[in-house]
């Protein structure tokens, strides 16, 4: 052991028990310098080095929150510990609480990590298979012109606000929430995502129509660098209990503020957005998260079916015998 002490608490007074330990230990680190076996890490460890590794990642602060949730579950194991009853418990726990498209998020994570101490760090053999659900249908939930006047009719000013702010940018709720006054450009009428905002770690550029403008401008001055704010300060969150209580007044149900992009989305296809188009407008990277709103402008393809009457003139099938 290059002839270096090794010190370590034995949480015991009996000397017996503390021999014992140490010659636990003792074989612990000699299988692991002669035989190569792997010491015992905890989930904790692999917590730890897994966000200071991401910190980068659009959804950083989404993995902390789902990581001190799946805490309760796994916080007290080490990584060989964690195995398929246990996923299973944490499946469960989740799926009691939410849909199954939310719980797949936390257990992709769970698994993206264990799958980095395999194959990466090296702190285990093997990792358990998880299976995810099977999620079968893209959502598409979005709000009729009626219903979105409803549901900003019972919403509190500054929530009325950046409702409406998203309704006419289709960004999403944290771009909105954290816009600061250095992306925004009045004279150009255009504000912009950083690339280290967007989800995709593209800059996204947002041009902004009349509304958007006079929602910004009704801004100026509540606060030196954010957009929107409340009482003077920075807004947060969206999904606050005025928020579900306006939906309820306004009898909408099933509707997430995510699916303002959605709404927003859907009515830029109607008012017959390209795909091209709509791709850059909402950030994404490729076109087929896109094509899901393609049925919803039918009437730009009519121009395209009737190139083809010209072919058949003089032709009458129906009364050709």
């Amino acid at each position: 052991m290059g002839g270096r002490p090794i010190q370590h608490s034995t949480g015991t007074s009996d000397k017996i028990k503390a021999q014992e330990y140490h010659d636990t230990l003792k074989a612990q680190l000699w299988e692991q310098e002669r035989l190569g076996v792997k010491p015992n890490r905890t989930w904790r460890e692999a917590v730890v080095r897994w966000t200071n590794e991401t910190s980068d990642k659009a959804t950083h602060k989404e993995d902390i929150r789902k990581l001190a949730w799946m805490h309760q579950f796994l916080g007290d194991l080490s990584l060989n510990d964690v195995t398929q009853e246990v996923i299973e418990r944490v499946r469960a726990a989740k799926l009691k609480e939410a849909t199954k498209s939310t719980t797949n998020r936390y257990l992709a994570l769970l698994r993206a990590i264990l799958i980095r101490a395999r194959d990466e760090w090296e702190w285990i053999e093997k990792a358990p298979k998880i299976r995810l659900f099977k999620e079968s249908n893209i959502r598409e939930r979005s709000l009729t012109a009626e219903q979105v006047n409803l549901l900003l009719s019972e919403l509190p000013l500054h929530q009325r606000e950046t409702v409406l702010f998203a309704l006419c940018t289709g960004l999403r709720q944290q771009n909105v929430l954290q816009l600061e006054w250095a992306q925004v450009n009045f004279e150009l009428k255009h504000a912009w995502v950083r690339a280290t905002h967007s989800k995709n770690r593209r800059p996204i550029a947002v041009p902004l129509n009349e509304t958007a403008i006079n929602v910004l401008k009704r801004q100026v001055g509540k606060h030196e660098t954010r957009v929107f704010t409340y009482a003077g300060k920075p807004l947060c969150t969206a999904n606050t209990r005025a928020w579900r209580a306006a939906l309820k007044r306004a009898g909408i149900t099933d509707f997430r503020w995510h699916d303002l992009r959605h709404t927003w989305a859907t009515w830029q296809r109607q008012a017959g957005t390209p795909t091209h188009e709509l791709q850059r407008l909402g950030g994404w990277r490729s076109g087929v998260m896109v094509e899901r709103y393609a049925h919803l402008a039918p009437d730009h393809l009519a121009n395209a079916a009737n190139r083809l009457d010209s072919k058949f003139e003089g032709y009458d099938l129906a009364t050709m015998g």
